[in-house]
């Protein structure tokens, strides 16, 4: 019996191409530029599996180019790229990988917070200069995290592992989210509720992690980056249009948020490190 044919738009790890070789005959794109729009509608012509990553977008156009696809698997927790309707319209199953970066997020999270605060970028930046000239006593002094407020915006799985972390610092942990969670959960990880503009007011720190939806498309403006302290951090490890880009930017310009050291555009392209 002939394998079902699949394509993977990437090179998947070793231990998932064994099991997936195993079973089905897979069409690999290996170059390193992106897989073009052609190129992929002409591969798919006749496969009944695709494993994607969230630079293909999973609709109808694509769903027309492949008559026999009956899977469309996507490398990734999101799936703003994928129109379920679409799929569920032709019967094609759409898979996403939740769950499997969550520490591995929340890590990076707390990566760029005390990357931004200590400016840690800016320090490397500096030493690999040769500009530097020796140390002075207020030099790239940054701020302290210790005992610190932190929202976090979004109490999902990922915005409750960086509350684990923010405990070593002895952080103050304020969270707002969509559906509030229960008061055991609140008491386990030592944090409080507040509406966004509540915690917006009141927190050192505000990190991230909503899922893009109608709801959170546009979450911060003009109005709601006003809100924030002056001498505040923010970081970001979800998808990019929960802001506003021209509104962050005026703001940024008019040098009243302190986190402007990892900024995205919608398209989750980095825009300037500075």
């Amino acid at each position: 019996m002939a394998k079902p044919k699949v394509l993977a738009t990437r090179p998947l790890f070793p231990a998932a191409q064994e099991i997936l070789n195993a079973s089905c005959d897979v069409d690999y794109w290996s170059k390193p530029e992106r897989i073009s729009k052609e190129e992929l509608f002409r591969r798919l012509a006749d496969k009944e599996g695709l494993v994607c990553l969230l630079t293909e977008k999973v609709n109808e156009e694509l769903l027309a180019a492949a008559p026999k696809l009956r899977i469309a698997a996507n490398v990734a927790v999101g799936y703003d790229n994928i129109t379920v309707a679409d799929c569920t319209k032709r019967g094609v199953a759409a898979t996403n990988t939740p769950g499997v970066l969550d520490e591995t997020t929340a890590d990076f999270a707390w990566t760029l917070l005390m990357a931004v605060a200590r400016r840690l970028g800016e320090g490397e930046a500096l030493a690999r200069s040769g500009e530097w000239k020796g140390w002075d006593l207020d030099q790239l002094v940054g701020a302290d995290v210790w005992g610190k407020t932190l929202g976090l915006v979004g109490f999902g799985r990922i915005g409750r592992a960086v509350a684990r972390r923010a405990a070593g610092f002895q952080m103050r942990v304020i969270y707002y989210d969509a559906v509030r969670a229960p008061l055991d959960v609140e008491r386990g990880f030592h944090a409080e509720y507040r509406d966004l503009n509540g915690l917006l007011r009141e927190s050192d720190f505000v990190s991230v992690h909503v899922p893009l939806l109608p709801e959170t498309r546009g979450l911060f403006n003009t109005k709601t980056f006003s809100l924030m302290k002056p001498s505040s951090f923010l970081i970001n490890t979800s998808r990019g249009r929960w802001w506003t880009r021209q509104r962050w930017c005026r703001r940024w310009r008019a040098r009243k948020l302190r986190a402007r050291r990892w900024t995205f555009t919608k398209r989750n392209h980095l825009l300037r490190q500075d």
